[in-house]
């Protein structure tokens, strides 16, 4: 187990140095073994009838597994109050205040990059997460995401970001799917853009989704439209009527992928935003629950194959720890981003701008890591320059 957890793929870029109030997970201290212990394999000394000797060793027995038991219980225990520390919060990209580009002038005459520009003070134990899940092969964040999780409440806001959000961009593609760096890129992009943190990021690949469903043993989810595309180039066939259903890891991905169906009908990439949020808190529901809870062998193993993450040992384990106390039913909110998409940018059509006042409340109810209210001034939206 150790072993497999020490191999976990984390990718050290763009990660901040740990401040000094930031507790690594370093291995739990060895414990010296006590010479008391060197006699418990030991016969023990037969004292009287012969016939009483029996009743002592059961005694012997029954006492040595309490005093394991009450050896594993406090480790567990110390482990849990000491060993496993909170995270930092450690902007990956901090965004720019005041709605400023680095070293740009905002209003106030303060450049972004200036020593005393004011900065925004962090809630405690609140970690913003980008999740990001890859297309078919693994180079563009097909379905982009936002978690908030504050571990002092437990609540968690989940903010789904359209992959054609329009990012004011000098040249390319300004399409947030699209852009140059890769991952820390779209972390970049995003920061800026909506104006809050990221402290940490996951990404998935489409065979990693998968996995985790089959574990699962599957998830119950509703359909929620009659879906008949086909894709041989992507190799999708999708192919499922609208109602409850009972999904497999190949099956709930298709749903998920879904958009249109062949005669044009369906719905948007809203709509199948909607749908990756709906299923994504139906399988946290399933992962929280007791019985899988006590299958953390194969969630380390599927996450070890098919996760890209630069959270460390020590802050997944406490993430789990708290995750414990957390309700899916009644402390998670999901939303994504408004907007329309049929606006012109430098030549690109059907470009999706968001909303700015729907887009600043979101922000503020779900994903807002500081004591401050955000402003529009805070966030960086782009806006179209004409439309469809």
């Amino acid at each position: 187990m150790e072993e497999r957890y020490m191999n976990m793929s984390r990718r050290p870029q763009g990660r901040r140095e740990a401040s000094s109030q930031r507790g690594g997970y370093r291995g739990a201290p060895v414990r010296q073994r006590d010479n008391d212990w060197e006699d418990w394999n030991d016969e023990p000394p037969r004292r009287g009838k012969s016939g009483g000797a029996w009743v002592v060793t059961a005694l012997m027995g029954f006492y040595k597994v309490l005093v394991a038991l009450s050896i594993v219980i406090v480790a567990v225990y110390v482990g849990s109050k000491v060993l496993i520390r909170a995270p930092g919060q450690e902007d990956l990209t901090p965004p720019p205040q005041n709605g400023s580009l680095p070293g740009q002038t905002s209003g106030s005459g303060v450049t972004a990059t200036d020593p005393v520009a004011p900065r925004l003070e962090q809630r405690k134990g609140v970690y913003n997460i980008f999740l990001a899940a890859t297309d078919k092969g693994g180079s563009l964040s097909d379905t982009m995401m936002v978690m908030s999780y504050d571990t002092v409440n437990q609540t968690v806001g989940v903010v789904s970001i359209p992959r054609d959000t329009l990012v004011a961009r000098e040249s390319g593609n300004p399409r947030l799917v699209y852009g140059k760096g890769g991952l820390e890129g779209r972390i970049a992009d995003v920061s800026d853009m909506l104006g809050v943190p990221i402290h940490y990021y996951i990404k998935v690949n489409l065979n990693g989704f998968i996995a985790l469903v089959d574990y699962l043993e599957g998830v119950d989810f509703y359909i929620p439209c009659n879906m008949n595309y086909d894709d041989p180039y992507q190799d999708l066939y999708i192919h499922y009527k609208e109602g409850q259903a009972h999904l497999n890891g190949k099956q709930a991905m298709e749903v998920c992928r879904f958009r249109k169906n062949n005669d044009g009908s369906g719905y948007s990439d809203i709509g199948r935003t909607q749908t990756q949020q709906k299923l994504l808190v139906a399988m946290a529901k399933k992962v929280l629950s007791w019985n899988n809870i006590t299958r953390i062998n194969g969630f380390v193993e599927i996450f070890n194959d098919n996760v890209d993450t630069n959270l460390s040992i020590n802050d997944m384990l406490y993430f789990a720890k708290e995750g414990l106390s957390l309700d899916p039913s009644a402390g998670v909110e999901t939303a994504t981003l408004p907007g329309r998409g049929d606006g012109v940018y430098h030549g690109y059509s059907y470009c999706y701008e968001l909303d700015p006042e729907e887009t600043l409340d979101i922000v503020n109810r779900l994903i807002n890591p500081y004591t401050q209210t955000l402003t529009l001034d805070d966030l960086n939206l782009a806006k179209a320059q004409s439309y469809k």
